[in-house]
C-alpha cells in the first residue's frame, strides 16, 4: 500500500510503499480508508516538537473508511464493509483511565496513530481496540465532512466548550482563527447563547470568517500587538472586567499571554494549543483572581454525541472542509493546510484512490 511517512529528515514527508497491516491482536480491525486529513499536532511532528513520534512513522490520526477485517474479539456490532468514523484516540475502554472517560491517557492507547504507531494517512491502517475506537457512521453525514469528527469537532467541544464552562450568558473570547478556534465559535454560538462572544486572531480572512459566522467583535493582533490587543478586549467588557472564559486554541507565547491578560476575575482559561516551548504563567498578576486553567488532550468520548448533533443540525461542519485533494497530491495538502493564510484553508480532505487505480495492495 501507499503511505505517508514521517522522513525526519529536511524533506519531512516521503510516499512509501509499506506493507499492508494485518491484524495483530483479536481487538484490531484493518480499516481501508477512504478520506484522512491533515491536523495541526502533525504539523507540531514535522517541526520536531513530539519526540514520541519517531522517523518511518506512517503519520495521521483523522479518518473515515470502511472495515476490512475484524479480530475475532471485536464483539460489538460492526461488520465487515461498514463506514466507520475512525477516533483519533484509541481506546481499550477498561483501564483506570478509560474508566475515568479519560481515554487521553488510556495505558494502552490514547494518541497512539500517526504517533507511536502507523496512523492514517495511507490506503489501510490498523486500528488496536476497535470496539471502543471505531464509530459507524451515520448514512446522513457526509464521509469527506466526518473526517472533522475525527479530532477537530471533539477536540473544539471537549478542550474548549466544556473545560472553558462555557454557560448561557457567558462573556467568551476565543483566541485563535483556526478549524478549532471557528468549530468552537458556531458551537458555542448555536448550543449555549453567550453574551458575547470575541475572537483573537491574526490574518483578516479568518477574522472575516469569524464575523460572517456571528462573532461579536475581531481583533487582529496585527494591528497593534498584544498588548494592543487585551485592551481593546478588555474595553467590550462591562467595566474592563474580563471575560468569564478565554479558550486559548494556538499553542504559543503570544497567545497564552494574551488568554491572561483576557480571563477576568472568577474566570476559567481552557488551553489546548499545542506547546512546543515553555510560557510564563503570571500568578503575581493571577494568585488573587479566583481563575481556573484547565489544559486537555481529546478524549473523544462525546464524539456518540457529536455524530447526533451533526444528524440534528444542531451544528454544520461543513464549511471546516475547505479544499480536497486526491492522495497522490498529498504535498500539495500538505503545503495548502501549513501555508492556510496563503491558500485560504481550514481543513484540508485527503481521499483515497478506489481499487482498482493502481495495483498495489
Amino acid at each position: 500500500m501507499k503511505a505517508v511517512v514521517y522522513s525526519g529528515s529536511s524533506a519531512k514527508i516521503t510516499i512509501q510503499d509499506r506493507p499492508k497491516p494485518l491484524i495483530l491482536e483479536p481487538t484490531d480491525a484493518i480499516i481501508k480508508l477512504l478520506h484522512t486529513t491533515i491536523c495541526g499536532t502533525d504539523l507540531h511532528i514535522l517541526q520536531g516538537h513530539v519526540p514520541t513520534c519517531t522517523p518511518g512513522r506512517i503519520l495521521g490520526h483523522e479518518g473515515v473508511g470502511v472495515i476490512e477485517s475484524l479480530g475475532p474479539a471485536v464483539t460489538t456490532t460492526f461488520t465487515i464493509g461498514q463506514t466507520v468514523l475512525i477516533s483519533c484516540i484509541t481506546s481499550c475502554g477498561t483501564c483506570h483511565f478509560c474508566r475515568r472517560k479519560m481515554p487521553s491517557q488510556c495505558s494502552s492507547g490514547g494518541w497512539i496513530l500517526g504517533n507511536t504507531i502507523d496512523g492514517t494517512q495511507a490506503e489501510y491502517v490498523r486500528i488496536p481496540h476497535a470496539s471502543f475506537s471505531l464509530h459507524a457512521l451515520p448514512q446522513s453525514i457526509d464521509p469527506k465532512v466526518a473526517v472533522t469528527l475525527s479530532d477537530t469537532i471533539p477536540t473544539a467541544y471537549e478542550c474548549g466548550i466544556l473545560n472553558g464552562h462555557i454557560t448561557p450568558g457567558s462573556t467568551v473570547a476565543i483566541i485563535g482563527t483556526g478549524p478549532i478556534g471557528l468549530m468552537i465559535l458556531q458551537m458555542a454560538r448555536n448550543l449555549f447563547g453567550p453574551a458575547i462572544t470575541v475572537v483573537v486572531g491574526r490574518g483578516q480572512p479568518r477574522l472575516d470568517t469569524a464575523k460572517a459566522m456571528g462573532a461579536d467583535h475581531t481583533l487582529s493582533v496585527l494591528e497593534g500587538g498584544e498588548e494592543a490587543v487585551i485592551s481593546s478586549a478588555l474595553g467590550l467588557t462591562i467595566g474592563n472586567r474580563g471575560f468569564d472564559v478565554v479558550i486559548e486554541a494556538v499553542g504559543t507565547k503570544e497567545s497564552f499571554g494574551i488568554a491572561q491578560g483576557l480571563v477576568g476575575a472568577g474566570g476559567t482559561i481552557a488551553s489546548l494549543g499545542v506547546f512546543g516551548e515553555s510560557c510564563e504563567l503570571h500568578l503575581e498578576k493571577l494568585w488573587n483572581r479566583n481563575i481556573c486553567l484547565r489544559t486537555r488532550l481529546v478524549d473523544a468520548v462525546s464524539t456518540p454525541d457529536l455524530l447526533q448533533i451533526v444528524e440534528s443540525g444542531g451544528i454544520s461542519p461543513g464549511f471546516l472542509v475547505s479544499h480536497g485533494f486526491s492522495f497522490d497530491q498529498i504535498h500539495d495538502a500538505y503545503e495548502a493546510f501549513e501555508l492556510s493564510s496563503k491558500h485560504g484553508a481550514l481543513k484540508v480532505v485527503v481521499t483515497m484512490p478506489e481499487p482498482h487505480s493502481n495495483g498495489v495492495s
